[in-house]
């Protein structure tokens, strides 16, 4: 008697990490380990938002790069620190698990795309998603560990990029893609999945991201 086996169906389900994942924004998490008050960060990046300066979600980026109070600041073990500190959403690692192999015949490849710093999501979701599952803001540091550069920003467009590049790399078709997300920063991959026949879940409470 021949045994088929058949080949599992292969997803790609990609999520936003802050205020998706976490309860809270990344950069007030880190103001506050900084000793930076969090309403001081909200009006620096109200005011970028406001100027269309950087794209939504690259405002802390900016900020680390280009603001002396952070920059001055700042070293990569903050970004450590500040990731252990934020408050994760329940089940998170369940739902990792569950989409590993719960349902028979599909094969989910479950990934983060954030404009958060890399070690800070790194931090926050150790021992929950390995490493390489985990597409951030990327910076360069000196030898102090201050900040010298940056490689990469994940917002706006940057998550199409990403999102692209897993597909390109696990070679599937955008209808077996999945994105979640929060905010006006993934406005842009979200449209840009819709018209390839994605799917896109917005846990957004605003209706217009809805």
């Amino acid at each position: 008697m021949q045994v088929t086996t058949q080949i599992p169906k292969q997803y790609l389900v990609a999520s936003d990490f802050d205020q998706t994942l976490s309860f809270h924004d990344s950069g007030v998490v880190l103001s506050e380990v900084l000793g930076v008050p969090s309403k001081e960060f909200e009006r620096k990046t109200a005011i970028l938002s406001a100027q269309n300066l950087v794209q939504q979600g690259g405002e802390l980026a900016y900020l680390l790069l280009h603001d002396p109070e952070f920059r001055a600041q700042v070293r990569k073990d903050h970004f450590k620190e500040a990731g252990k500190k934020i408050r994760l959403k329940k089940n998170i690692k369940r739902l990792h698990e569950m989409l590993a192999g719960a349902v028979e015949g599909y094969q989910f490849e479950f990934h983060v795309i954030s404009a958060a710093p890399q070690e800070v999501v790194e931090s926050a979701l150790e021992d929950i998603i390995a490493p390489d599952h985990i597409h951030s803001t990327l910076l360069e540091y000196d030898d102090a560990g201050g900040i010298a550069g940056l490689i990469r920003v994940n917002a706006g467009y940057g998550k199409v990029a990403v999102l692209d590049g897993l597909q390109a790399k696990l070679q599937i078709g955008a209808d077996r893609i999945v994105y979640i997300g929060d905010g006006n920063s993934d406005i842009h991959v979200m449209l840009h999945l819709n018209q390839r026949e994605g799917f896109t879940v917005a846990v957004s409470e605003a209706r217009n991201i809805t």
